[in-house]
């Protein structure tokens, strides 16, 4: 019995032992794992999380809400049992082996700091992280995947990293209200009052939708919203605001409180058919008139291009006045612009007059050759002015600025709803102070640096997808939805707009190590959806202008932002997109803009191709009747091609060989033709059924001998489905007409915009987001490069429709016994309807006979003779094919055809 309780006692020492040496020496996690972000990347309270009290207290409660969360930010890529997710590559927590660990915490790194295409979770508190992990783990891999369900006991508990915090709380996830977007953010504003009422807008099924009367609201269609006060988090964190209207050269009027603005937009929370409005107290405000007189007339009469609904759009004549750009010099933002012939520079500030905002203006205006008018604010603001060579004098309801001829103008004036003290203020201030020093560049805003790590999609096939992973954890919290590219002559170096208003930089594409650095260099510009370098300098599509960005003291970011071009006529509608930008060989800019959704269009440049002069002195329309053009590409004959997507009048998406003059059928467009019929447009080169791609973007041809017998071959680009079609077409009796066939290239995990091939690697880099209509959700933007190896691919890189039925030209051989048995091709076809309801169901669907598959002698020409072969709306090819390597494919081909070839 000795013996047995020596036994015994020693087997509870051991245990004990046991017990104090797993707390004392904890486990070494996840060593050689290649996460993408590196520990000294994390958030600081990473470091102190009790990772063994979060999990111990997951309950009911905490799969609640993990189900929540895994529905809104995880189902879309890893979907679940009955639906699968978009994203191929992610995991599938029901029937799959985990990559990194199967325990809480090995998820949570995960999660935390990403792995492979899994991209860190930065939105999410630790404590939401846990109960998404929480879900899973009880959800899915408990019931179905057993054995990669692990036990957390006190022994594993013991074995985490200790921490005592719990980490932030748990917030509502916006991350547009979290970005730090720069002190100022170009945008559509409409101010209002607090407690001004809800705006109703008009809806319902039948289209055209009535206009709302917004005569007297006061919208700032180019406004430039600048953060007043200083502080950190830029114009959304702040106070105090004004907003400068460009087109106008008006301030439209000063506003304080919380919240900046109510978020509501297609770009910021995603809401449709409303812009977004200003919240909190509005202080004064200015009407949707000029700014300044008339130099030549002395009138505020508005003369500019009067709309269907009776409001007026565009920018003030030039002549009269010109916006010029933004100065952004540490804290001082300059806005800069003309008047007749005098020059401007304004600064905004705000100052506290017993606890009341005063809003200032300084201007410094040069060569006032004749008497300049300004209007500063309604009589019933107070207003007052120091400074020289100015006086005010009310005319018209307003307190309005008079500039003498002949003189250079410094002074500032002093705006605000309470009178009391204002005079006092404006005698005791600092004399005005001239403005020309903040525009010679000043120190940079964004001088971090960030790595990012090349990772794959795909190995050893024959196109192999680099993700060029952008910084997702970063101190502004940009989402970088990525809209456009291009390349510099440095060829190890790129840059990309983002839909938020951001510019990066990116060096390293030609990194060894896979290494990418990234540096933002610009912020605060309206929806930018493309970019182009030209002579080494950036120009930006943006909704309100075409910028260039000018860096001026050489330290990689931009000091100056500079209007190109603002012809464009902007409105409130949420849908009028400025898509894509590229450059002919004279110069001149192109890019598309998109109509109003449901709606009659305002202006003439709803819905159009336009041109921009290489001066950016003229802007015309090249072609209109487009619903969602996205994007443009120039032809090597100097034509077009403009994508479209269904809708009103759009019976499906459509790619368009666009012609000077030329209509594509939106008679929702501006002045359409009387005629409504099919004849009366001009048809497109090919419909997309939307089972294809539900939103094509740009297409793009390609250039480089690397992607071998696609060189030469068109590409059109998914954001619907995140895919890469080849475009087989041809001219049959003057008309275009063409094809798509998805590439063999792994989806996406964004939606893709934009496109454009490496002048020296000759590779396709393509970027994409994930927004508005889209399915691939799995992150908010993204850059690819996609790799052509060489290897063979069953692919059409021409479709001819003839008399007596197709010819099809693969880019690699077949082989003959699979290519000529009929048995291995299904056709069908049908017909869409075009009327103003949106879309069209399929009508008159028929299946094709193949009568006889014939390959030619040279291995990649296949006739296939087809029962009473006619032109088609849509025609669709199924097919399962070898080729001489034995290797099996089975594709389907898209095509219109208009015309039949002899």
């Amino acid at each position: 019995m000795l013996i047995v309780r020596k036994v015994n006692e020693m087997a509870v020492f051991i245990s004990l032992m046991l017990i104090l040496l797993s707390c004392n020496h904890k486990k070494e996690w996840h060593a050689g794992i290649q996460f993408t972000l590196q520990q000294e990347q994390l958030a600081e309270y990473e470091t102190n999380i009790d990772h063994a009290g979060i999990i111990g207290q997951l309950d009911e409660t905490s799969f609640q809400k993990g189900a929540k969360t895994y529905q809104t930010v995880c189902h879309n890529c890893h979907g679940n049992i009955n639906d699968e997710g978009s994203l191929p590559t992610a995991h599938r927590f029901w029937n799959q082996k985990f990559k990194v660990g199967n325990d809480p915490f090995s998820m949570y790194q995960t999660m935390t700091r990403g792995f492979n295409a899994m991209p860190p979770q930065v939105q999410l508190s630790p404590m939401q992280k846990y109960e998404v992990i929480h879900y899973i783990r009880e959800q899915f891999v408990k019931a179905n995947n057993p054995q990669e369900y692990s036990i957390v006991d006190s022994k594993y508990l013991a074995s985490l990293p200790t921490g005592t915090s719990l980490g932030p709380k748990p917030k509502i996830i916006q991350p547009w209200v979290d970005m730090d977007y720069g002190d100022f953010l170009i945008n559509t504003y409409e101010l209002v009052d607090e407690g001004t009422p809800k705006r109703v807008m008009s809806s319902g099924r039948k289209a055209p939708l009535k206009d709302e009367d917004f005569s007297n609201a006061n919208f700032a269609y180019k406004g430039i919203a600048i953060r007043l006060d200083k502080g950190e988090g830029g114009v959304a964190k702040g106070s105090f605001w004004t907003v400068f209207d460009h087109d106008l050269l008006r301030v439209a009027g000063g506003w304080s409180g919380e919240g900046f603005i109510d978020w509501n937009g297609i770009l910021l929370n995603g809401k449709h058919n409303i812009s977004p409005r200003t919240v909190g107290q509005l202080q004064f405000s200015n009407s949707t008139t000029p700014g300044w007189a008339n130099p030549e007339t002395g009138s505020f009469e508005d003369v500019r291009f009067l709309a269907r609904d009776g409001r007026r759009f565009g920018p003030l004549p030039r002549n009269w006045a010109k916006y010029k750009g933004l100065y952004h010099h540490e804290e001082h933002i300059i806005v800069s612009y003309s008047v007749g012939n005098s020059s401007a520079l304004e600064e905004f500030g705000v100052e506290l007059l017993n606890n009341n905002p005063v809003y200032t203006r300084t201007l410094n205006i040069g060569n006032v050759e004749q008497p300049l008018k300004m209007r500063v604010a309604p009589i019933d603001v107070a207003v007052e002015l120091a400074g020289e060579h100015g006086e005010l004098q009310k005319e018209e309801g307003y307190h309005v600025l008079v500039l003498s001829r002949g003189k250079n103008v410094t002074l500032k004036l002093f705006v605000s709803k309470y009178s009391a003290g204002l005079k006092e203020l404006a005698q005791n201030s600092s004399l005005p102070e001239s403005l020309n020093k903040y525009t010679l560049g000043g120190r940079p805003h964004y001088s971090e640096e960030l790595t990012t790590e090349i990772t794959q999609l795909n190995t050893e096939e024959a196109f192999v997808v680099d993700v060029l992973a952008p910084p997702y954890y970063n101190k502004w919290q940009s989402r970088l939805r990525i809209s456009g590219i291009d390349f510099f002559e440095d060829d190890n170096k790129a840059v990309v707009c983002c839909t938020e208003g951001d510019v990066w930089i990116i060096e390293g594409l030609k990194d060894v190590n896979g290494k990418l650095k990234w540096k933002r260099i610009a912020s605060g510009l309206f929806q930018p959806l493309g970019i182009k370098v030209i002579k080494e300098e950036i120009y930006v599509t943006c909704r309100d202008q075409i910028a260039v960005l000018r860096d001026l003291n050489g330290d990689g970011e931009t000091d100056f932002y500079e209007n190109f071009n603002s012809d464009h006529q902007v409105t409130d509608h949420f849908h009028e997109f400025a898509m894509g930008l590229q450059t002919d060989a004279e110069g001149n800019l192109y890019y598309a803009k998109s109509g109003r959704h449901a709606r009659e269009a305002l202006v003439p440049q709803h819905g159009t191709l336009l041109k921009v002069n290489k001066d950016g002195l003229r802007t015309e329309i090249i072609a209109n009747g487009f619903r969602a053009a996205n994007g443009v590409c120039i032809n090597p004959d100097g034509s077009f091609l403009v994508t479209d997507q269904e809708g009103h009048w759009n019976p499906m998406n459509r790619i368009n060989w666009v012609n000077q003059n030329g209509f594509y059928g939106n008679m929702f467009g501006y002045n359409p033709p009387v005629d409504s019929s099919d004849e009366a447009m001009l048809p497109p080169m090919s419909w997309v059924d939307k089972q294809l791609d539900r939103s094509p973007s740009e297409l793009l041809w390609v250039d480089s001998d690397k992607w071998g017998a696609f060189n030469g071959s068109l590409l059109s680009l998914s954001y619907g489905f995140g895919k890469v079609f080849l475009v087989p077409h041809e001219k049959v009796n003057g008309q275009m007409q063409g094809s798509l066939f998805e590439l063999p290239i792994p989806n996406f995990q964004t939606g893709v915009m934009r496109g454009r091939f490496h002048p020296t690697d000759g590779q396709l880099y393509a970027c994409g987001m994930s927004a508005w209509g889209t399915k691939q959700r799995a992150q908010p933007g993204a850059l690819y490069r996609v790799k052509y190896t060489g290897e063979p691919v069953i692919a059409p890189v021409k479709v001819h429709a003839i008399k007596s039925g197709l010819k099809l030209v693969f880019a690699t051989q077949l082989d003959k016994s699979s290519a000529e048995n009929v048995s291995n091709y299904q056709i069908s076809t049908w017909s869409l309807k075009r009327t103003s309801n949106y879309g069209s169901d399929h009508y008159d669907e028929k299946q094709v006979q193949v009568l006889r598959a014939d390959l030619a002698n040279d291995g990649i020409t296949l006739n296939l003779n087809l029962v009473d072969m006619k032109p088609v709306w849509q025609m669709e090819i199924l097919f399962t094919l070898k080729n001489i390597e034995g290797n099996k494919t089975e594709g389907t081909i898209h095509s219109t055809i208009h015309n039949l070839g002899d």
